[in-house]
């Protein structure tokens, strides 16, 4: 039993042994598999752009939206798989030009030479230099991203009718969020190096628990201080929409303790609604655009749906995910950490940031993160059904489906999919799948069910059946 724990004990030590191959080709593997991800991705783009071409509705929508509406959908959906197209293009030689051209060792001389040539002595040492590196590197590139954020917003967005955005504010935006940035990351980037410098190799422990506190600090500024730079929340007025959603959250023992509707028309048309905070201290925020174009018996069906996270768990079970996930991460980056090969591939061959080396494990960490974006995506999706099955209990069944029909119309979603395309990218349930789970009578008295296949059972055959 001894000698069993201590070759347990000894695993890491020896997988970081086994993966420290002088000559391993890491970069060709992160330029491959960027490539390969790209074209998988983009035929599953070309496969969701022939649906994108269908001139009619699916059956489960004739009853419910205009050819007019339809055609304008499908419009804007073949407009953004063309931006996705050459914008994931662009992307993509942007990332192989870093890697190829050895940028960032680059970089990181150039920035270790402005530290030495500018700032006091006591700011020479490798976390002011990692700090001042990766504010550099996140600056250079969302300028690199611009022309194709600045396109999507003032052309693909304004061409259908949802940018709100002057370029004032787009900009105003822009230098908020670097302000933040530096403010906020500053702070929890040294304290991130600081752990990894001064605990030892079970640093991932310690930063695990780092990072919860700042999950948790998060949560609790995020109302208070960010928000507001950005969007001013109003409380919702007395009336009929704010007594029926105090109703709900009581209902449900949801601890709600404001209740705000957000000013989301000054920056696009499209309408959301969401609930935030620590599990004792409950908002909800309500676009404003949701309001216009909803009746309030539809806003609370939407919202007993959101609630139905709450009280399903939902929430915490992805909240606890994500925590395995960061360990996960974090115990794998202590294996690669020193691994001397990763660093070479990328042309750091005197020195061994341990910044670099994060982003560089990230980088080779991508084909797992694939996977499991993937497979959250089927989670996700698992749960919108229950939150939709919860809706439906609560009495829903009209309101919520009218709610998602009216969404998807105004916001201009896409209302048919091609299921592996689907599979691989959707959080959500396609909306012709929803309606059938909810057993809606269409205005003409038919029940939504085409383009949806049924099992054996007459059960829907929805998207994470098929995936796996």
């Amino acid at each position: 039993m001894a000698s069993l724990l201590s070759s347990l004990s000894d695993l890491p030590r020896r997988l970081a042994v086994f993966l420290d191959r002088p000559g391993f080709p890491w970069k060709k593997l992160v330029i491959g598999f960027s490539i390969g991800q790209y074209v998988f991705e983009s035929l599953l783009s070309l496969r969701q752009y022939q649906v994108l071409k269908h001139t009619k509705p699916p059956k489960a929508l004739q009853d419910e939206v205009t050819q007019e509406v339809f055609d304008k959908s499908q419009a804007y959906g073949r407009a953004k798989a063309k931006f996705g197209f050459v914008s994931n293009l662009y992307s993509l030689i942007t990332n192989i030009g870093i890697y190829q051209f050895d940028l960032l060792p680059k970089l990181w001389t150039l920035t270790g030479t402005w530290l030495a040539q500018y700032a006091p002595e006591r700011f020479s040492g490798e976390i002011s230099h990692s700090i001042v590196f990766f504010f550099t590197f996140s600056f250079m590139s969302q300028l690199l991203s611009l022309p194709t954020s600045y396109y999507s917003t003032f052309v693909l967005e304004e061409k259908f009718g949802f940018n709100k955005q002057t370029p004032g504010l787009f900009f105003t935006d822009l230098l908020k969020s670097q302000a933040l940035m530096v403010a906020f990351g500053t702070p929890i980037l040294a304290g991130f190096l600081k752990i990894i410098q001064s605990t030892g190799t079970q640093f991932f422990y310690y930063l695990w628990l780092f990072a919860i506190v700042v999950q948790v600090f998060g949560i609790t500024i995020f109302p208070i201080f960010i928000q507001p730079l950005f969007n001013k929340l109003s409380p919702l007025e007395p009336g009929e929409l704010r007594s029926r959603v105090e109703a709900l959250a009581t209902r449900l023992k949801f601890p709600l303790t404001d209740l705000f509707t957000i000013d989301g028309s000054k920056r696009s048309a499209h309408s959301n609604a969401y609930f935030y905070g620590l599990p004792w201290k409950k908002h909800i925020v309500i676009y404003d655009t949701l309001m216009e174009k909803s009746e309030p018996q539809e806003i609370e069906a939407v919202l007993g749906h959101e609630l139905g996270h709450w009280l399903l768990s939902h929430t915490t079970k992805l909240l606890g995910i994500a925590q395995l996930h960061l360990f996960y991460v974090f115990s794998l980056f202590s294996i690669f950490i020193h691994n001397n090969s990763l660093y070479d591939s990328f042309g750091f061959h005197n020195q061994r940031p341990i910044m670099i080396g994060f982003i560089l494990f990230s980088e080779a960490l991508a084909p797992m993160d694939t996977v499991i974006r993937f497979l959250m995506n089927i989670l996700s999706r698992k749960f919108e059904f229950e939150a939709d099955k919860f809706a439906l209990d609560l009495g829903y069944k009209k309101e919520l489906a009218r709610s998602l029909i009216k969404l998807q119309v105004e916001n201009l979603s896409t209302m048919d999919a091609d299921w592996l395309y689907a599979s691989y990218h959707y959080s959500h349930p396609i909306l012709t799948e929803r309606l059938k789970a909810l057993n809606y009578q269409s205005a003409g008295g038919k029940v939504a069910s085409a383009d949806v296949k049924l099992n054996g059972n007459g059960e829907v055959v929805r998207a994470t059946d098929r995936e796996l």
